[in-house]
């Protein structure tokens, strides 16, 4: 089995894919950090920066759907690109917040990013096994599935160190050089992002496309089984709105909650990586979605129990090293299950399940977290994953991936 490194060093195409791709990932965390700093400091409150995380995740969220038909519609290098140059015009958009007055400018900008985040991701994951062989696969997606958690590290911590340094927009202008970085990267790309499209066949419309992909999920119990697991982690992901309230119960303020999110950064870094020997074995991937969910809950419980803030970070590693495992098992699963011409549709859609259930659990964290111990806020996030990833295993139990696909229902 080929090691990451070997498929970092040898795949120049990969490695320019997945250099852009931390760059994406990394500008993201590194002008919000700022940006939620900032806006308190400009407007004396912080419904701004609320309504900033909103439209982030909200954005998201519709539009995947329709940009995941766009990523099996429209070359697949090219919606990098464009993306990249927009999330840039949006990061330049931060410039302008400035006073009280422009402060409007935030979610607007914000708005723009996560347009352009909503239109590469799609793209950028289906593009994945089109830059690797067959035999890199497994070692590929465990590098990939890093991206997230080494960029939630580093681009938070110096986005909040330069911030405090040199102020916002200094973090803002590095912001906008890596984006353009970033589309240098993916021009680079010589292998085809996509399988050759039959040209005979009519181009679909968007509407089609999209209820093309969700009859495919739907009618294949196998995918649907795997796009539907990442919603357990999503469903106890508000636990992260209590990480300083619980420094604070700990006493160790801000310092502490910069710890919690580190960690939990850390953790989503290191659990793909260790799960590597796991993608080799598809009779283990099912188990091991099952196990890296329960993993995540179960640590949560744990959080809500013990009394020493050094175990309580250790337990917030374990749950986000299960979490890190949950999405790159489940990516990798789902790109040996659907075929390229489908797979930019079926990823969006398991994305923006992702995002809704994140969505909603942050919701009813908001709902309680004023009236309710934040222990038990924690416990409750805990245990939802817990019972979510029980249900979800007895639902998956018949179901191999290593049994060829029935195929019940024609592509097209």
């Amino acid at each position: 089995m080929s090691s990451p490194l070997s498929v970092l060093t040898r795949n120049r195409d990969f490695r320019n894919l997945f250099l852009a791709e931390l760059v994406v990932f990394g500008a993201d965390w590194f002008v919000m950090v700022p940006l939620l700093v900032l806006l308190p400091k400009l407007t004396g409150g912080g419904v701004l920066g609320a309504l900033v995380l909103a439209v982030d995740t909200g954005i998201v969220a519709l539009l995947l759907p329709f940009t995941g038909a766009l990523a099996d519609r429209v070359d697949r290098k090219r919606i990098m690109m464009v993306a990249n140059g927009t999330a840039l015009l949006g990061v330049l958009l931060l410039l302008g917040v400035r006073t009280s007055g422009t402060a409007w400018l935030a979610p607007v900008a914000v708005g723009v990013i996560a347009l352009a985040k909503a239109c590469y991701s799609p793209a950028a994951q289906a593009a994945l096994p089109n830059v690797l062989d067959p035999a890199d696969l497994a070692a590929g997606n465990a590098v990939a599935g890093s991206a997230w958690g080494t960029m939630t590290v580093v681009g938070a911590s110096l986005g909040g160190v330069l911030s405090a340094a040199f102020g916002p927009y200094a973090c803002f202008w590095v912001a906008v050089v890596a984006l353009a970085a970033a589309a240098g990267l993916a021009s680079l790309i010589r292998r085809p992002l996509q399988a050759p499209r039959e040209r005979h066949l009519p181009p679909q419309r968007t509407w089609t496309a999209i209820g093309e992909a969700l009859r495919y999920i739907a009618h294949r119990p196998r995918v649907l089984g795997l796009v539907t697991v990442k919603s357990a982690v999503g469903l106890g992901n508000g636990v992260l709105t209590v990480f300083p309230l619980l420094a604070g119960l700990f006493g160790v303020g801000a310092v502490g909650a910069g710890l919690l999110f580190a960690v939990r950064g850390a953790g989503a870094l290191v659990g793909p990586i260790l799960t590597r020997r796991i993608l080799g074995h598809r009779s283990w991937l099912l188990p091991g979605l099952a196990l890296s969910m329960a993993t995540y809950g179960l640590a949560y419980v744990g959080v809500s129990l013990v009394r020493w803030f050094p175990l309580v970070l250790v337990l917030v590693f374990v749950a986000h090293l299960g979490g890190g495992s949950n999405w790159v098992l489940s990516n990798y699963a789902l790109q040996g299950e659907v075929p390229d011409r489908l797979r930019g549709r079926v990823f969006a859609s398991d994305m923006m399940l992702a995002t809704l259930a994140i969505s909603l659990s942050q919701l009813m964290v908001a709902a309680v977290v004023d009236h309710v111990d934040e222990r038990i806020v924690v416990a409750g996030c805990g245990l939802i994953t817990v019972v979510y990833a029980v249900g979800w295993r007895l639902a998956t139990r018949r179901l191999s991936l290593t049994d060829p696909d029935p195929d019940p229902v024609p592509a097209r």
